[in-house]
């Protein structure tokens, strides 16, 4: 019986083998939009309710602007290459919080969240879109649903019965506090280093596609570790450390220029609106 459960979760999984657009790597997600969706968006506007929304009209402004012509590259991105109803499955949405944590999110299906607290690490706009790019990468490259996906693993059944009530009932605001830390002090809890510097990545493609100036991915970490974020050693934490994102963005730009250009036809520097 053993042997019959373990191949049906192989199958399971293998079906739901698929590969990240633009960076290659292959990932594992069970989870269906269908299911994760209805739950992101309810614990979001949650989460809206039980926090207090910034009432700073200009930097709200730039928050919801930087976020919305990132998302609308992706969107361009998502639709010209045959990822139609994904595109058509995102609500986009930006809000800023008050609160100094330093530390910005993104749930599944578009949801983003910045903290004001992280506002002097951008110090600019080009550093806002460098956040805001790596954020909007977590819910493109579906990071979400392959952590719920890994908990599907260790608790076959369980999951899609919490997915399925949107949040709404004990089990399932147990499962998104465990996975994603809503309302906790710290913000949404660490992506694995994988997905980290994948969304580095896919975020510094990103801004580019957007017009923005992809140098400030790289400067808005070397702030982050001038102001002594993350300053754990990276073997102590899912995050890799602020060094090794310094110095895998320097690496990455070309690449990521080369991607930009090939999207955006030659043009790296779109208008801004």
């Amino acid at each position: 019986m053993k042997k019959i459960i373990s191949l049906i979760v192989v199958f399971i999984f293998l079906l739901g083998c698929s590969t990240v657009p633009i960076t290659g790597r292959k990932r594992i997600n069970v989870v269906s939009d269908d299911e994760i969706l209805p739950a992101s968006f309810a614990q979001y506007e949650g989460f809206l309710k039980e926090n207090k929304v910034s009432t700073n009209v200009k930097q709200t402004n730039e928050i919801q602007n930087v976020g919305m012509n990132i998302s609308k590259a992706v969107d361009r991105f998502m639709r010209a290459n045959g990822m139609v109803s994904e595109a058509d499955s995102y609500r986009w949405e930006f809000n800023l919080i008050d609160d100094n944590t330093v530390n910005a999110w993104c749930m599944p299906g578009g949801k983003v969240v910045f903290y004001t607290g992280i506002l002097p690490i951008c110090a600019n706009t080009d550093g806002i879109a460098a956040v805001m790019g790596h954020e909007v990468a977590h819910a493109f490259a579906k990071h979400g649903q392959e952590r719920m996906t890994t908990a599907y693993g260790q608790q076959l059944g369980g999951i899609a019965v919490a997915l399925g009530t949107s949040g709404q009932d004990s089990e399932a605001q147990v499962l998104w506090n465990t996975i994603y830390g809503v309302g906790s002090q710290v913000g949404m809890l660490a992506y694995s280093r994988t997905h980290e510097t994948e969304a580095d990545k896919l975020g510094m493609v990103f801004m580019i596609m957007a017009g923005y100036n992809p140098e400030e991915a790289i400067q808005v970490w070397v702030r982050m570790s001038e102001n002594g974020g993350s300053s754990q050693p990276e073997f102590l934490s899912t995050h890799p450390s602020n060094e090794t994102r310094i110095e895998n963005l320097r690496a990455y730009l070309p690449t990521a220029i080369t991607h930009a250009k090939k999207f955006n036809s030659g043009n790296v520097s779109n208008n801004k609106q």
